[in-house]
């Protein structure tokens, strides 16, 4: 394994595990001071959120190219723009980093480690919400880059922070995400029995979007490869 490519997997533990941190602790913080009312802490949570996310993206995407999710990984594999044989160990360093995420979260707030969330978020809507929130992520991510690609971290963040209001599951919208919140009791949590539903979604999103942007960027790939040649 090359030193840059161990930059590469160090930039996604960090980068994922930042975003665990945000989601998470923004949550928490939100919930403590909102009084009870779910709306501030939701405003709370999200603006936080999309923030850290945007500043997290700038920091580490000419390191790693700040996918910081699964979804995103396996997207940019499917378009032909990441190498196959380097997904699994981006995978493993987003879910490591997750959960580390949450590990630190909790230590600075004196919560367990980890402790199975009891936030329940089921249900076919909810489900629906992740394919959506999820397909709408990688359509940004990839239209806006093949665009105006200085304005992708931009266009992400934002797309997160609306996201987390229009869809009735808040928009996770990423497989490592899903996984680590099942082990926080707090409001950024899920129910470790409601996870498989969102994961289904995420990937059910996942393949929309691949196809979706496959259709819409058919023309301008063709003209990128009749150029080079």
């Amino acid at each position: 394994m090359s030193s840059n490519f161990r930059r590469r997997l160090a930039a996604e533990f960090l980068g994922t595990a930042g975003l665990l941190v945000a989601v998470v602790g923004s949550g928490i913080m939100g919930e403590r001071l909102a009084a009870g009312n779910p709306a501030v802490a939701l405003l709370a949570n999200s603006l936080a959120t999309g923030a850290a996310l945007l500043a997290l993206i700038l920091c580490f995407e000419e390191i790693s190219g700040a996918h910081f999710n699964p979804a995103v990984t396996c997207s940019v594999a499917l378009q032909k723009s990441f190498p196959w044989r380097e997904v699994p160990l981006y995978i493993v360093c987003q879910l490591a980093g997750a959960f580390a995420g949450v590990v630190a979260t909790h230590t600075m707030f004196g919560l367990p480690a980890l402790s199975a969330s009891g936030h329940a978020r089921h249900g076919a809507a909810q489900i629906f919400s992740e394919g959506i929130a999820t397909m709408g992520l990688l359509l940004v991510i990839a239209l806006v880059s093949h665009a105006r690609g200085a304005a992708t971290p931009y266009a992400v963040a934002a797309y997160i922070v609306g996201a987390y209001w229009f869809t009735s599951s808040t928009s996770f919208a990423n497989p490592a995400v899903t996984l680590a919140r099942s082990l926080s009791d707090t409001f950024a949590g899920i129910r470790p029995a409601d996870v498989p539903g969102f994961l289904l979604g995420e990937i059910a999103g996942a393949i929309a979007a691949v196809l979706l942007i496959r259709w819409l960027l058919s023309e301008k790939i063709s003209a990128e490869s009749g150029a080079s040649r």
